[in-house]
């Protein structure tokens, strides 16, 4: 017993010394960081970041999202063992990766919170590290490009998502259904350098943004390496952000969202056409909209931990994993 027992260990998101490697660690036990990621607020040697942002006053539909990165942490649980299938590598064998935590800030201040989720993700780029977050609704995203453009200028953007988010709106609100928009106007992304992928609801206007937009009908009857060239083309070889709305997969695949839309993507889609984007030059990334009250057996939040966890293989493979 005592042989067999001493493989495992126990709350390595505490106990960890090394921020790289995986261990075991029974999936329904333990301190429940992303992926069993050393807890710190150190960014010394990191690689990646990753981060919660459990924010969900912007939703125009089901509020929930603010559970969504626990939900997430905690279905990333059964996937921290090692190797990941296809890639067939452990992606924290060559990223020194760590839980970072969650963004904090006042529910009571909302016209504050914008500006403390930039400065939140401004100090992980200071220190040299990308970005991963756990949303949080889709707002968040904004914030997030603020701070990235304030280093890097204009960058790509590729975004997945059942809508595209670019609703016109001249006030500044704090809405979900309209940040794009913001970020087109405030040249925090390059449109000619932005794809939306998986779109299916239309706006009045119908105004691109100079971006470009793949419909999931296209999606359905195009295979994965045709939608991820596709995506390269546009991006090319410059700086890039990536974002993920959990709501980008079908109904079936992931009911825990907040504006769920029939028709979408399957997972093993959304995850071949990651698999297939490899070279991209991604700073940071996000998978947000995830909202556990309406999610079933966990489906959504596996889903979720998953893209999260391809992402984390591209970064892996574009420092040399194989």
């Amino acid at each position: 017993m005592d042989s067999e027992t001493s493989a495992f260990e126990v709350d390595a998101a505490f106990t960890r010394t090394n921020l790289k490697g995986s261990q075991i660690e029974s999936s329904y036990a333990g301190a429940l960081s992303f992926m069993r990621r050393k807890y710190t607020k150190d960014l010394s040697g990191v690689d990646v970041a990753v981060t919660g942002v459990p924010f969900d006053l912007s939703v125009s539909n089901r509020p929930g999202t603010r559970f969504g990165p626990e939900a997430i942490r905690k279905a990333s649980a059964q996937h921290s063992w090692g190797p990941v299938w296809p890639w067939r590598f452990d992606p924290f064998d060559t990223l020194a990766t760590i839980d970072f935590g969650d963004c904090a800030f006042d529910w009571g201040a909302p016209g504050d919170i914008p500006a403390c989720i930039e400065q939140h993700i401004a100090r992980i780029i200071a220190n040299g590290a990308s970005s991963l977050v756990l949303g949080g609704d889709h707002f968040t995203t904004y914030p997030t490009l603020k701070a990235f453009a304030a280093k890097y200028g204009p960058i790509g953007l590729v975004q997945f998502d059942a809508h595209r988010d670019v609703e016109p709106d001249e006030g500044g609100r704090i809405d979900h259904g309209s940040m794009f928009n913001y970020a087109v106007r405030e040249g925090l992304i390059d449109p000619a350098r932005t794809i939306q992928v998986g779109i299916r609801t239309c706006f009045e206007g119908e105004e691109t943004y100079g971006m470009k937009v793949v419909y999931a009908d296209e999606v359905h009857t195009s295979s994965a390496t045709g939608i991820a060239n596709m995506i390269k083309e546009r991006v090319g070889d410059g700086p890039s952000y990536l974002t993920f709305d959990i709501d980008c997969l079908d109904p079936s695949t992931a009911p825990g969202t907040g504006t769920p839309v029939p028709g979408g993507l399957t997972s093993y889609q959304a995850l071949a056409i990651i698999r297939e984007l490899k070279g991209l030059d991604f700073l940071g990334m996000d998978v947000v909209e995830v909202s556990p009250p309406f999610d079933h057996a966990e489906m959504t939040s596996n889903a979720a931990a998953m893209v999260a966890i391809e992402l984390l293989c591209l970064k892996a493979w574009a420092k040399g994993a194989r």
